[in-house]
């Protein structure tokens, strides 16, 4: 259920309540039941005592059985995560490996052609770790809250190459390239070198090619941002009518229903030049 629903759900809640002028009271417990009703004040407001001796409201209860599927739905299972999901600090990690992958594969789908990389800000990924075994909607829910809508866009390898600057810098995630990177004198992060993996094979980005990428809204929306001003660039943006948590959820089921389990492992997308650091440890 979105955040608005819910806000909606408790305001007709609230207005149900308040719908004869009344003011609530809440009962202190069982030991020492609360009147049913108390004389009205000064003001001429009068109060309602909110415990299980109040009768249910038809009204309510009919709006409410419009959500009961959506809230039982959270408990559907939707695939098997082989190994803990984490949230770790360069390309947050599995976490971040499972949403980018997920994004790649669906936009795949969606605009009926292979599309060679996929970025996702670390931050949108609201929990650190999803146990090994059964993955519910619950959880991508939870991973996943916000409204995000999956965007394409056109950029030229240069600009490539500058949005991937970016996601090593804040640490953010990709799919479909292997970066190197470095920690430079005062601990940033900075990229040294990117290919696109294609078919697991390393290609150089072509400067002047154009290639797909797939990103959100939210990225291209927040205004001044790194990423908005790389992705702000780019020719033929297009939204494909898929929310982030959609996107995810349908890749789940289809790998569950492919008879492939979600894999935690990291692998390599990601490589720290310990050397190019000045010895510095990789950051975890």
């Amino acid at each position: 259920m979105s955040r608005l629903k819910v806000a909606l759900t408790s305001l007709a809640l609230t207005l149900c309540l308040f719908a004869s002028g009344a003011q609530i009271v809440l009962g202190q417990g069982t030991a020492q039941p609360a009147p049913a009703s108390i004389p009205a004040d000064s003001h001429g407001v009068s109060a309602t005592v909110v415990d299980s001796s109040l009768p249910d409201d038809a009204a309510v209860r009919k709006m409410l059985e419009a959500y009961s599927p959506r809230v039982r739905a959270l408990d559907e299972t939707i695939g098997n995560l082989k190994g803990d999901l984490k949230k770790g600090t360069v390309g947050a990690g599995s976490l971040g490996n499972f949403v980018t992958d997920g994004i790649r594969a669906e936009a795949s789908g969606k605009l009926g052609k292979p599309i060679l990389l996929a970025v996702t800000n670390g931050g949108g990924l609201r929990r650190n770790t999803i146990p090994e075994g059964t993955l519910k909607f619950r959880d991508v829910f939870e991973l996943l809250p916000f409204e995000n809508a999956l965007v394409a866009f056109d950029l030229t390898g240069d600009q490539v190459l500058e949005l991937l600057r970016i996601v090593v810098s804040h640490r953010d995630a990709q799919s479909g390239a292997r970066i190197t990177y470095k920690a430079n004198p005062n601990k940033q992060l900075e990229l040294e070198s990117a290919k696109l993996l294609i078919s697991g094979v390393e290609k150089e980005i072509d400067p002047e090619a154009v290639y797909t990428v797939i990103s959100i809204d939210y990225l291209l929306n927040v205004t001044g941002s790194d990423y908005a001003t790389v992705l702000k660039k780019a020719a033929n943006t297009r939204a494909l009518g898929l929310t982030l948590r959609d996107a995810i959820t349908d890749y789940v089921k289809l790998e569950a229903a492919a008879g492939r389990d979600i894999n935690s492992t990291l692998d390599g997308r990601f490589v720290f030049d310990k050397a190019a650091s000045g010895g510095a440890e990789e950051p975890k």
